[in-house]
Formats: C-alpha cells, structure tokens, sequence
C-alpha cells in the first residue's frame, strides 16, 4: 500500500487538504484461527506501516464492541461528575485509575496545552479487592464494565502479538507474549479520554502532541474524527477515518524495540477536527512486564518500566524541557520524520469539516 503516493481520499480541514490515509484490514476471527494469509498481513502492517484495523464484527470479537458502547456510557457519567469527584487523588503515579485534567500535558500546536481529560485504570489495579479508583467509578457495575473491557481488550492484543510472534517464527521464551505475562507487573492501562470543545480563535488547550505510544500494542476505540498519523515516509499528517465494527491497532515503542527496530512505530496526534464537538476515545495500551529488557531507541538497555516512566514524564514536560530530554527521540520513539511537515500557524477550523473529496 503506497502510503505517500497514492492517496484516494482528501478531506477539507483548516484551510488546507489533508490526506486520509488507508489502512489495511486485519480480521480478528482469522487470527484467532491462525490462518496463515492474516498472519502474513499483520506482520507485512507492523513492518512497514505501524498500525491496521482489526475488525471485532464477528461472534468472537462482537463482545468487545459490546464493552466499548458500556465503557462509553460509563464515560459520560464519570466526566460529567464534579472536577473534585474526578480529581479525587491527584495524580499520585503515572498509570494508576488516576484522572488527568485538561491541560495536562502540551498540546497539538505551539503554545497549547492539550485539550482532554483522561481517566486511566491499571489493568493490575483493577484486579486488586480495593482498586485505587475514584470513588464514583469505584462500585461493582462499573468495576464489572471496566474488567470486562480491559480483559477483552486484552484478548485482542495478546491475539495479536502472539500472532506476531508466530508469524517470524519465534519460539519458547523469545515469543513476545512471554514478555506480556498476565501475573507479572506491567503498566499495561484502560485509558479513557474526553476532548472538550474549543474556540479555535481563543483557546490554548488542543488536541494532543505527535508523540509514538509507550506500549506494545494500542488499541484504540474512536468512533469520531480527530486522529491524524504520518506513516514512514509520508511527508505529512493526515487523518484516520473511523471504520464501524473496527478498533485501531498501533505499534507502540516497545515492540519496535523487542522486535530488534524491524517493526514500525506510529507517529500520530489529535486535532479538533469538529471544534464545537465532545470527543471520546478509549486506548488500551498493552505494556511489557516492567522487568523486560530492550534496546531503546539511543542503544540503551533499559527496562520497559523505566522507558515508560522517563517518557511518560516528558510528556508533561513544557515543550523547551521536551527539546532538550534525553535521549532526544524519545517523543518520537526513534522515528524519523523524513520531510518536515509543513507548520500550521492560525486558523484551526471553526465548525463541522464532514465531505470526504475523493481526487481524481
């Protein structure tokens, strides 16, 4: 798929036409199955663009998008309480089910802060008798909608990586789920994030920064606009359209750096693209044990814990200490952009961009 040069879609958004790239197909079902033509295309997308669909619409992956409308519906209320019923306890650790408020972190453009808050729940938290939750999702509904979601998702990813695994031919303690065990810690986390609405001519908190993702495998549930990737090799952002019945699958930065750097990570960031629209999203970041050894993207040996934590704080890092972090590629994971993009200065969009012009 000739991501840079045949691109069969466009779409109209702040005043320029922004590509929409494709995306290969992957199918959860034939997965599960092993066959060996989805195993074969899982890997040739991790290898050469960094992220697929993975379509849930059959029996085996129909639950999943079950959780996913509850893990909504859970959502609205958790983001509608009260800032200190949200905020309960601060952001005492990086993963925790700990809420982040908007403006957290930096934002999509120069001289933002981002534009969402976000509820986040540790896959090893969750299981706990007395999980560190706030109090208003800490009830056993909510809990039982919040397992459910994490443990499917779970399924799905391991699916995935263990597909991964089989398709390059490893074996035993090589496999890469045997680094993804469930009863070993990790940071592994159900994140779920609300985008708030923004007055493009006034606001300083937008969208979310181009970054890579810590994980192994994001999957990421988004049934609106706002997600934007540069493939390897694209010269520019463009958007990801949301596909009915699919999640959006992600290779993070450490199973690039488990695979020896042959897989790709997937430079991406969120932009308004319906300024006056709440948007809503929920990301499973499946994580190496925090014990597991890679080589980072500096040639450093290091353990997945601390790669998460060093980039998770640079994320909160304003953007002069983000220019001088070490090691440098860290937002980025090592990814190289290739062509710098060309930079965006004033006039985000101001109302709905909905028509898809197909070139010529």
């Amino acid at each position: 798929m000739a991501l840079t040069t045949d691109i069969p879609e466009t779409v109209q958004w702040s005043g320029k036409t922004v590509p929409v790239y494709p995306m290969e197909t992957v199918s959860f079902g034939r997965l599960l199955s092993q066959e060996p033509a989805e195993l074969e295309k899982v890997l040739r997308c991790c290898e050469t663009e960094g992220f697929f669909y993975i379509d849930l619409q059959g029996i085996d992956g129909r639950r999943m998008l079950d959780d996913q409308q509850k893990t909504l519906d859970l959502m609205h209320r958790f983001f509608e309480s009260p800032l200190e019923e949200k905020n309960q306890y601060g952001l005492v650790a990086p993963h925790l089910g700990l809420y982040e408020p908007v403006g957290s972190r930096t934002g999509v453009f120069e001289n933002t802060k981002d534009g969402y808050e976000m509820v986040k729940v540790s896959r090893d938290e969750v299981q706990k008798s007395s999980p560190h939750i706030p109090s208003i999702i800490k009830n056993s509904p909510d809990i039982g909608i919040l397992e459910n979601a994490i443990a499917g998702c779970n399924i799905v990813t391991k699916t995935i990586l263990s597909s991964l695994s089989t398709a390059l031919g490893l074996s035993g303690a090589a496999r890469f789920e045997n680094t993804h065990r469930n009863d070993r810690a990790s940071s592994t986390t159900l994140a779920m994030m609300h985008y708030i609405p923004s007055d493009p001519d006034v606001d300083q908190k937008i969208g979310h920064q181009k970054h890579t993702d810590i994980s192994s495998l994001t999957l990421l549930f988004s049934e609106q606009w706002g997600l934007q990737i540069r493939p390897p090799r694209a010269r520019e952002f463009g958007f990801i359209k949301p596909k009915p019945g699919c999640a959006i699958v992600n290779v993070g930065d450490s199973l690039r750096f488990a695979s020896g750097h042959k897989m790709q990570s997937c430079i991406h960031r969120v932009v308004p693209f319906d300024p006056t629209e709440h948007r809503y999203s929920i990301a499973y970041f499946l994580r190496a044990e925090d014990e597991t050894m890679f080589t980072d993207s500096e040639g450093r040996y290091i353990t997945a814990g601390q790669w998460h934590d060093e980039k998770f704080f640079a994320f909160t890092d304003i953007p002069e200490m983000q220019a001088t972090a070490y090691p440098p590629t860290m937002l980025l994971g090592g990814m190289v952009e290739e062509d710098d993009e060309e930079v965006l200065k004033g006039g985000l969009p101001t109302g709905t961009v909905n028509e898809i012009a197909v070139d010529a």
